[in-house]
């Protein structure tokens, strides 16, 4: 059983790993767009890069273009 915490958006971390396995994108994608910078906002703990899924949420819907809203 979850918690509603666990179901926060504002309180799921995703890893690299994990954000290039939801869209599908190669390893090093997101290392490079952080280089430009580009994408999602992200934190770093130590030397951990963690991505919050409500600014995943969030960046994916700027993406979005074209078609009928």
């Amino acid at each position: 059983m979850t918690t509603p915490d666990e179901q926060d958006p504002d309180r799921i971390w995703l890893t690299r790993p994990e954000l290039t396995e939801r869209w599908s994108l190669p390893p090093n994608t997101l290392a490079e767009w952080a280089k430009v910078p580009y994408g999602p906002r992200y934190a770093k703990f130590g030397k951990y890069v963690r991505y919050r899924l409500s600014d995943v949420i969030a960046w994916e819907e700027q993406q979005m273009t074209g078609g009928a809203a």
